[in-house]
């Protein structure tokens, strides 16, 4: 009979994700240039934008930890929204959320993990932190898992988690063997530029995965 079993039961880690699907991370700057190379410029009207954003999320993060719902209401809803994703010719699909345990060797943490699709291209996942210890890297396996439900195979797919302080980007290529690689994690907590960037890097996926742009 056939078993089935929750994504967070199935996959805990990178080597579970790497032997079911066969993944393989490339780590080469030109399989992941997207992130990186010929970023759109922003406008000082954007930036300023994104000065307020910022410190409106640090006003609320100062206070505790800050539950998915939040962080998507305070920083990846405006940045989506920055980046034109709310608007044609791109639509968007919730899914479920799924739970996530880690064993940190002292005590179990608990988190979860918010998904929202655009266009079936890029997923946003927003993690949940009940402690400061449970990073984007935890949340990292099931995004790679998520990732595999691209329809178009034959075409990237681009994948951003964040708990908020700290944002990851991720590129799969399906093919024959699926493919990956990551950015550098970004904090917008510490510094603007961080925040401009991402901003940045957003706008470029849009680009890349516009419908006019599916071949």
């Amino acid at each position: 009979m056939t078993q089935t079993k929750a994504i967070t039961d199935a996959i805990t880690t990178l080597t579970d994700v790497e032997i079911l699907f066969g993944f393989v991370r490339i780590e080469d700057e030109q399989f992941f240039s997207e992130w990186c190379e010929e970023l759109p410029n922003l406008t000082e009207t954007e930036k300023e934008n994104l000065n307020v954003l910022r410190r409106r999320y640090i006003y609320h993060r100062t206070d505790g930890n800050l539950l998915e719902g939040t962080v998507m209401l305070l920083l990846v809803s405006p940045l989506l929204a920055a980046s034109g994703f709310y608007d044609s010719p791109f639509r968007i699909k919730a899914e479920e959320s799924v739970n996530l345990t880690v064993d940190d060797g002292e005590e179990i943490l608990r988190g979860r993990i918010d998904v929202l699709v655009l266009q079936n291209r890029l997923w946003v996942m927003v993690l949940e932190s009940k402690k400061t210890s449970l990073s984007v890297f935890t949340a990292l396996p099931q995004a790679l898992a998520y990732l595999m439900a691209n329809p178009n195979p034959n075409l990237p797919v681009y994948g951003m988690v964040t708990n908020g302080d700290d944002i990851l980007f991720i590129k799969v290529i399906q093919g024959d063997k699926p493919q990956y690689d990551l950015s550098r994690v970004f904090a917008p907590f510490t510094s603007a530029k961080e925040l401009y960037i991402v901003l940045q890097i957003l706008k470029k996926f849009g680009q890349l995965i516009a419908p006019t742009n599916l071949g």
